[in-house]
């Protein structure tokens, strides 16, 4: 199984203080994927303005945006488990549908065709 986070989106705020373009929100997603079966959770993650070191928009990583979403909230382990049972659930379903027992099953009549010679 294959799991991926990524960073959708960033809301910044112009200025705050003596700071340009700071991040103030992260929109967040995580997929997961095993063969075709596929698994999604997404959020957002809002942030204080920064009290210590700053990092200048144009040099933030994906990496480090996803360590403040995990740093404030974002329960990365109980995501991905969610994420997880989403493509188990899809390979293993927990809950079908079966025909209802008195309702008789149609069966379709088998057609033969026959092809026409050739002129």
């Amino acid at each position: 199984m294959t799991i991926l986070w990524i960073i959708e989106r960033l809301l910044v705020k112009p200025t705050e203080g003596s700071l340009t373009d700071v991040v103030i929100t992260a929109d967040w997603r995580c997929n997961g994927t095993q063969d075709q079966y596929s698994g999604t959770c997404y959020g957002s993650c809002s942030f204080q303005p920064p009290s210590g070191e700053f990092t200048p928009y144009p040099n933030l990583t994906q990496e480090q945006v996803l360590g403040w979403c995990y740093a404030n909230g974002v329960d990365k382990t109980a995501i991905e488990a969610n994420v997880t049972q989403q493509i188990e659930n899809q390979i293993n379903p927990p809950v079908v549908t079966l025909p209802l027992p008195w309702v008789p099953v149609l069966v379709a009549p088998i057609e033969t065709v026959v092809d026409a010679p050739s002129a």
